[in-house]
């Protein structure tokens, strides 16, 4: 038997290889930006993907910071949040774009005060007859709105030393895009090959996410980067197709309605969905969330803020009557969002 024997110069070059691979490895590790910093996916564990704190209505030619008073947003929401990390949630997605009331210092000082992590966003909503958008926007190319969410990515938002965590955008729930709303996409895709941020967009029935697939397609961005939010309004079939494609499926509307005898949008809708996705094996590009809060500035004392606690306390025991295992809950709160979410600029492989 022949063994061959390492010289000093050898096993020292053996040994710089291996310390390099092992340094390039956490080099790789996959994060999560929060307001208060970067932190490792494996660190997020239970998630609410779509949330919001405060929502400004009045556009965006007249909202900002002097619309409301920081404390006393703090003081209403404050006791939802401490609800909802006694139901275990250790990371919030605060999906309220900028011109639509978008405050990253609040949300830090919530997220000091409550203990969980907060994710905000860049990007622009255009949805509701782009009442949201600034008015640069309009005739800004793609190129130059994506430019505006890369500097916030690279040098964080409005001096405040806070990053976005992914991309937020909305089109209208219409059969094909608007030049608007088609340009908005393509500032997502630009901005996402230079980020690595999800793209987060306000969509709901199957053709405007669809047509927003192509667009990201077209620029060379995977369906994995997408995520079709409040896709509750869409249909089984396209969930279906636009899973297999990569796509994140985002059901994040749900809510225990006060008029049980609804079930258009209840607890039992939202557990019908998720079995029918569970049977054709398509739990793990799935999203849940409640898409409530809604601290409103133009209504007295905020307004009727809804709290984050339905998918703990009627939705998952819905789900486990239906054969839900406790696998398959921790998928969708925890293993989803991370894989979701995690910064990575994810093209088409050619």
């Amino acid at each position: 038997m022949k063994f061959t024997i390492f010289s000093k110069s050898s096993f020292s070059f053996f040994i710089f290889v291996i310390l390099c691979f092992s340094i390039s490895c956490k080099t790789q590790e996959l994060k999560l930006i929060t307001v208060k910093g970067e932190i490792p996916v494996e660190k997020m564990g239970i998630c609410l993907i779509h949330e919001h704190i405060l929502v400004d209505f009045i556009g965006a030619d007249s909202t900002g910071y002097h619309r409301w008073e920081k404390s006393k947003v703090i003081e209403c929401a404050l006791p939802f949040l401490m609800e909802a990390k006694k139901n275990g949630v250790k990371t919030f997605f605060e999906c309220t774009p900028a011109y639509l009331g978008r405050d990253p210092l609040l949300y830090k000082e919530l997220s000091e005060k409550s203990g969980i992590n907060i994710v905000t966003n860049t990007g622009y909503y255009g949805a509701r007859d782009n009442k949201f958008f600034p008015k640069h926007a309009f005739d800004d190319t793609a190129e130059d709105i994506a430019k505006v969410w890369i500097e916030e990515f690279n040098n964080g938002i409005e001096g405040t030393g806070i990053f976005p965590g992914f991309i937020k955008i909305g089109v209208e729930r219409k059969d094909t895009l608007s030049p608007m709303h088609a340009k908005l996409v393509k500032a997502a895709a630009i901005a996402h090959k230079a980020t690595g941020l999800t793209i987060v967009s306000h969509t709901g029935t199957d053709d405007p996410a669809f047509a927003q697939l192509e667009i990201l397609k077209n620029e060379g961005v995977s369906p994995e980067a997408f995520v079709w939010t409040h896709a509750q309004h869409g249909t089984i079939e396209g969930y279906i197709k636009a899973a297999k494609q990569g796509a994140w499926i985002s059901l994040d509307n749900i809510q225990k309605l006060s008029d049980q005898s609804d079930e258009s949008r209840g607890i039992a809708f939202y557990a019908k969905i998720l079995t029918e996705l569970k049977k054709v094996n398509l739990l793990h590009k799935v999203l849940i969330s409640h898409d409530a809060g809604w601290y409103n500035p133009g209504q007295e004392n905020g307004g009727k803020f809804r709290g984050y606690n339905n998918i703990f306390n009627d939705l998952i025991p819905a789900l486990k009557e239906n054969g839900f295992s406790d696998d398959d809950i921790d998928l969708m709160l925890v293993k989803n969002p991370q894989n979701a979410y995690a910064v990575k600029i994810r093209v088409i492989k050619l």
